[in-house]
């Protein structure tokens, strides 16, 4: 496996590669970044993973300077996983001088994550062209649990025309269903057990709505509640047709998206309702 640092080697290396799948990520791996990893080199000949913490889609109240850098351990769970390059910019390195382009996403963006974290897109989108730019990939695969995230690359993708196909991974969960997340260190033994809920509160509204219950507003008022009940500040549960994967053998598909704060640490997670037709 080939550690490359800089924009002119990892030109220069991939000018002759063969089809490109690649994994963004920002490090501080787990098994669901692994998954991506794995599906990626099945949609490749060579597959290539980033790690850079990207400052731009943190703000100025968020954990930046906490987040976990585990650059060995992530080097060598990668190497464990068949990638063939990972690419390690220093912060210089893609921002060399001040980032005054950025790029707009869609009013979808101000929505849900984007309402509770104004410009997180904006960095998320600027700093995944970029990346796009530098690696140039046939395949690009991205984890459902960032549903918002990726509907909008997907969106990116479509309208600049860019000879990408994005590959959308499940999300990998503990046996006792929290989606794995780098965050979820954070969280202390008596949290841990308690952060499943947030997952099966989202899976409570899946069956009430297979079962016919069409009142989503209802649906979505009583699982804040119960949440807010056991000490989570809830920052929205939404019911979505929207966020729905596109070619499903079902009809009317919807997603239920969910974020709220348990002690200090913020969880997203969703789930889809297929609707049989």
């Amino acid at each position: 496996m080939e550690i490359i640092t800089t924009a002119a080697d990892l030109r220069s290396r991939l000018a002759t590669a063969g089809e490109i799948a690649f994994v963004p990520t920002m490090g501080n791996l787990h098994e669901g970044h692994l998954q991506l990893v794995r599906l990626a080199r099945q949609h490749g000949d060579l597959a290539v993973a980033s790690i850079f913490v990207n400052r731009l889609q943190f703000g100025p109240s968020e954990d930046f300077d906490r987040y976990p850098r585990t650059f060995d351990a992530d080097c060598a769970a990668f190497e464990r996983e068949g990638v063939d390059i990972v690419f390690a910019p220093a912060e210089i390195e893609m921002y060399p001088v001040v980032q005054t382009y950025r790029m707009t996403p869609p009013p979808l963006a101000d929505e849900l994550e984007g309402n509770v974290r104004p410009g997180f897109f904006n960095g998320v989108c600027t700093v995944v062209l970029k990346l796009f730019n530098l690696v140039r990939p046939d395949v690009a695969v991205f984890g459902k649990k960032d549903r918002q995230q990726l509907q909008i690359v997907r969106g990116m993708v479509e309208q600049f025309n860019l000879p990408i196909r994005i590959v959308a991974g499940e999300t990998v969960r503990a046996s006792d269903g929290l989606a794995l997340s780098s965050r979820n260190r954070y969280l202390s033994a008596p949290e841990l057990k308690e952060a499943p809920r947030l997952y099966r509160v989202l899976r409570s509204i899946e069956s009430e709505i297979v079962r016919g219950n069409g009142d989503h507003a209802a649906l979505e008022a009583s699982a804040r509640a119960e949440l807010e009940r056991h000490g989570w500040k809830v920052d929205y549960v939404a019911i979505r047709k929207d966020f729905a994967e596109r070619g499903a053998s079902t009809h009317g598909s919807l997603v239920v998206l969910g974020a709220a704060t348990l002690g200090t640490t913020r969880l997203i997670d969703n789930v889809d309702v297929l609707l049989a037709r």
